[in-house]
This record gives C-alpha cells, structure tokens and sequence, in this order.
C-alpha cells in the first residue's frame, strides 16, 4: 500500500511557518553565516594570541611597526591611520543603519545618500589597508639575521625617545663598498633556487659598515619588563654581528624585520581575510545601491535587502573592532 503524506495548506514552509520569530527566511539565512563567519575569525584571533603568548618576548611591537600616515613620511605617527581606518570603518556602519532606517521609512532618496556613503567609506578602509601592507612589506629600517634564526636591528643613543634609543636604517651606515652581487634563479639553471630580490644591501656591507661607527648599538628582538626592545653593548653587538647571513627589509611570509615572523603570517592572512570580507561587502552594497536606484526595492515595496546587507556591513566592523584590539592595542 502506498504512504500517503500530507502537507498542510496554509503555505507553511516548516514548523515554525515562512517567517518563525517573525523573521524572513532571507534574514535567517544572513545571521546563520555571520555565526558561522564569527566562528571562524574566532578560531584565527585565538591561534593568534596562543603564538603570540608563546613567543612574547620576540613579538613586534604595533607601535614600532604601524607608524606610517600618508604625506607625512619621517614623522612618526604611531596608531594614528590605524585609529582613523577604524574611524570611517565606524562611521560607515552609521550610514548603513540610517540607510536601513530609511528603507523602513520608504524613502528612496535618503537610501541613496547612505548607501552612497557607506561605499564611500567601504572603499577608503580598504584602500587604506591595501596602503598599510604596501608600507608593511616595504619596511623602513631594515635588520639583518644571524646564522642562529636571531633578529638584529640597529639603534643609536636618542634621549628624547621613550626607550632612550632611535632606530637607524641599514643605508645609514653600511660600507659602499662595490661588491658584485647576483640573483640565484631558475632562469639561469639553479634548479630548486629562485632568491628574492636582492636587498638594497649586501651583509658583508652591512658587517664594515657597522664596524666603522661606534656610536651604533644592536637591538635584539627580546622585549624586556619596560616593554622596551633589549639594547647590547658594543662589545655583545660586534659578536652579534659577526654572525649575520641574510639582510631583512620589510616583511614576508619567511622573514619579518619587525621580529618574529609569525606576527608578519598572521597579519597578513587575518587583515587580508578581514579585507576580502569589506572588498566583498563593498561589492555587494554597490549591487544594492544600483537596484535602490532602478527603484527595484520600491516596486517590490520592502527595503529587506538592504536590511540584509546592513546585518553583514555590521558584522564586518565588529570583527575589526576586535581585529583592531588584538593586532594594534593589546
């Protein structure tokens, strides 16, 4: 004998009905991927902080690292882009909520303005990142690594600096001396061999050139309890030096000039991460944007997918709330 199954008539679609907890099966869909999304930057902020709790007394620190501001090369400024990135990031999410408010109202102009404002916003983060990892991979100093993994940079007597110490870029002192230097590639038959550009440097420029200014100390990439790197006397830095084998300029997956280098692996894959989610949002809200404008959302008489989308430009700013906090205050 065949079963027979019944449905009900009433258009439900499961037991709670098309819309449980009064909420569409859209808006449903949006908050089980932002749980899920929050999972997973979950699990890359907690491997994060294991590593650097792990390796803390070599880990960079931001305010060190993140001192750039267009137009104001040479003057340090640390945090300030990074506090005026989040700034807009911050601000964009306001004119969401107010485009969402508008929708709700039905007004089709105001829509226009905020979701406008919220693309404007969306692209100046994201060009702004994508200018932070240029100065990132850049560096500004550089350093040099001994055969023993260790980090070295290079630091001078500066009593109005907080460590008492300034930093000094590598093309400060190193020997001009010509040396011929070549780039191993696969290109010219060194097969398992492709170097990366050669550095503006070579070590053994870097080694006479140190050598010949005494005034010039090494600073290891240890932290100690003033949370100040750990600065050798000349006598520890000579023998340091002695040992370099590779010069570092700026930072890589493999090498990071900053310190250790899985602070560089982790910047780069959760910033990008978090970059791919606003690059990503900022596409869709243009998508959104240009239906507000053909009036798609008006004939259809709700504003629910610019509500969808706000769920998601919100979820992407809290994310770089804590992003923010892990990376660059902690």
């Amino acid at each position: 004998m065949a079963t027979t199954v019944t449905t009900s008539t009433e258009g439900k679609v499961w037991g709670g009905g098309n819309e449980p907890m009064g909420v569409s099966y859209g808006k449903m869909m949006m908050w089980f991927f932002i749980v899920s999304d929050a999972l997973t930057f979950s699990g890359f902020l907690a491997a994060y902080g294991f590593s650097r709790f792990k390796f803390i007394e070599t880990w960079p620190l931001a305010d060190e690292v993140f001192t750039h501001f267009p137009f104001m090369h040479g003057y340090p400024a640390p945090m300030y882009y990074v506090a005026l990135m989040t700034f807009i990031l911050i601000f964009s999410s306001v004119t969401m909520v107010l485009a969402v408010d508008a929708g709700h109202q039905m007004n089709k102009k105001k829509v226009t303005l905020y979701m406008f404002l919220t693309i404007i916003g969306g692209l100046i983060f994201v060009g702004s990142q994508a200018w932070e990892w240029k100065n990132f991979i850049k560096g500004e100093h550089g350093a040099v690594e001994t055969h023993g993994g260790s980090l070295l940079q290079f630091v001078k007597v500066d009593k109005t600096q907080p460590s008492g110490y300034a930093r000094v870029s590598l093309s400060e002192f190193a020997s001009t001396t010509p040396e011929e230097r070549v780039q191993d590639t696969r290109s010219k038959g060194l097969w398992f061999t492709d170097e990366p550009t050669l550095p503006s440097v070579s070590v053994n420029q870097v080694v006479e050139g140190f050598k010949s200014h005494e005034e010039i100390l090494v600073r290891s990439e240890k932290v100690n309890a003033e949370k100040h790197k750990i600065v050798l006397s000349r006598e520890e830095s000579l023998k340091l030096v002695e040992s370099a084998k590779y010069v570092v300029e700026g930072a890589n997956l493999k090498r990071n000039e900053y310190g250790n280098r899985l602070f560089a692996d982790f910047f780069f894959f959760i910033t990008g991460f978090h970059g791919f989610h606003v690059f990503s949002g900022v596409v869709i809200n243009i998508i959104i944007f240009l239906n507000v404008l053909l009036g798609t959302y008006e004939r259809r008489g709700s504003y629910e997918m610019v509500e969808k989308v706000g769920l998601y430009w919100h979820f992407v700013d809290l994310v770089w709330v804590f992003v923010f906090t892990f990376f660059y205050l902690v």
